[in-house]
């Protein structure tokens, strides 16, 4: 426990942009311009064909990778859903859909398999559909 006075030592972070690069399963490997490497565990969301154009950023202690973000929002197909209830239209009513890695994702009524929706990769919730 810390008290009010108690000093600490300052800690810096340096971030790198890079681009995914290639699945080792169970990791995704991330690469920037210098040709080193982080491995991140995956999300249930990122899938090996997560675009190059789509960098992430990696974080650095101590000239160490310690971590990979993501972009904020993915762009992916619903594999799966049920069709709407024709007349169910009351408030904001969702249903269930999955994405190619098995990830399942409340969805509005008006989405159907196939569409491509929009998810923010830091709450796993639908955006919106693109």
């Amino acid at each position: 426990m810390f008290k009010a006075d108690d000093k600490m030592d300052q800690v810096i972070l340096d971030k790198k942009d890079c681009t995914y690069s290639y699945f080792a399963d169970p990791m995704y490997v991330c690469m920037d311009a210098t040709t080193t490497s982080t491995k991140s565990k995956p999300r249930t969301w990122v899938t090996p064909e997560l675009p190059r154009r789509r960098h992430a950023r990696r974080r650095f202690y101590d000239g160490k990778a310690i971590s990979v973000e993501l972009p904020t929002s993915v762009v992916r197909e619903i594999t799966w859903t049920e069709p709407a209830v024709k007349g169910d239209t009351s408030g904001k009513v969702l249903k269930p859909a999955k994405i190619a890695t098995g990830f399942e994702v409340p969805v509005p009524l008006f989405v159907s398999q196939g569409d491509k929706v929009e998810i923010d990769t830091r709450t796993g919730e639908y955006r919106k559909r693109v």
